[in-house]
């Protein structure tokens, strides 16, 4: 398979799983506490990640500076990131999540062009703008009766923001010869370490019932979202962190077509 047909696949694949993730999280939450959620999908997701990557692949451990580097990434993309998404998600409704997906690309491109000094080509504007116009011309009617509090919206697009610094540390760094799955399973790890204190402050147990709603959720989460989007992911913004942010705007239409289903 030459390198543009795996690098379609990987994004389009990625854009599937990735739009699932607010559905999944509305199901999870029927049932527990967002925080709870957040640091149960973490918690299997790293588990399966550096079991399979130290002890069936024999990768090595990060080193040095690179520790640093997995703290700082599973700071913006795993703890504020998603910690916020699950909380928002809590007072919009699925859709207006989904739909929010789609303000990390424009995040990237300009991050981008001011961190990385990377300069936006025409055909990477224009295909913005584009990808911009129709995502409103697609959402617009959705926001007739949607769910969605003010407070909620600024927690998503904060969280939304977050992921595209995130994404921007992630493309700027060196990372040597350290495997993905090793990358993804100690970032996400850390991330939800960092949780942790927020989630025994706020936790109610009348508000958890782990049935069979919250482990549907969480291990869709977990699996799917966590260690099959986050892999493909790290693999393309490793190759283009904006090109590979364009993907995002089929997250919302692919959300809308999987709500129908799940």
């Amino acid at each position: 398979m030459h390198k543009k047909e795996s690098w379609f696949l990987a994004g389009l694949l990625f854009a599937i799983l990735w739009a699932s993730a607010s559905t999944a999280t509305k199901i999870a939450l029927k049932e527990a506490q967002p925080l709870v959620v957040a640091v149960s999908r973490f918690g299997v997701a790293s588990v399966i990640m550096l079991f399979t990557s130290h002890f069936v692949l024999k990768n090595r451990l990060p080193r040095n500076k690179e520790w640093k580097q997995l703290a700082v990434y599973g700071l913006l993309n795993i703890t504020i990131y998603l910690g916020l998404y699950v909380i928002a998600m809590k007072e919009v409704t699925a859709s207006i999540g989904a739909l929010t997906v789609a303000a990390s690309p424009v995040f990237i491109s300009f991050l981008s062009f001011f961190v990385l000094k990377k300069p936006l080509s025409a055909i990477i504007l224009t295909a913005i703008l584009i990808c911009i116009a129709g995502f409103v011309v697609v959402a617009w009617p959705l926001f007739d009766g949607a769910t969605v509090t003010v407070r909620g919206l600024t927690v998503l697009i904060i969280s939304m923001f977050s992921y595209s610094v995130g994404t921007i540390y992630f493309a700027s760094k060196e990372w040597n010869d350290l495997h993905l799955l090793t990358l993804n399973g100690w970032q996400t790890l850390l991330g939800g370490i960092f949780m942790m204190p927020f989630v025994f402050f706020t936790y109610k147990s009348n508000a958890n019932y782990f049935g069979g709603d919250f482990w549907k959720g969480t291990l869709w989460l977990a699996a799917l979202v966590s260690i099959g989007a986050v892999l493909l992911w790290l693999r393309l913004i490793k190759e283009d962190a904006v090109k590979a942010g364009l993907w995002l705007f089929l997250c919302p239409i692919l959300e809308l077509l999987l709500q129908q289903f799940l």
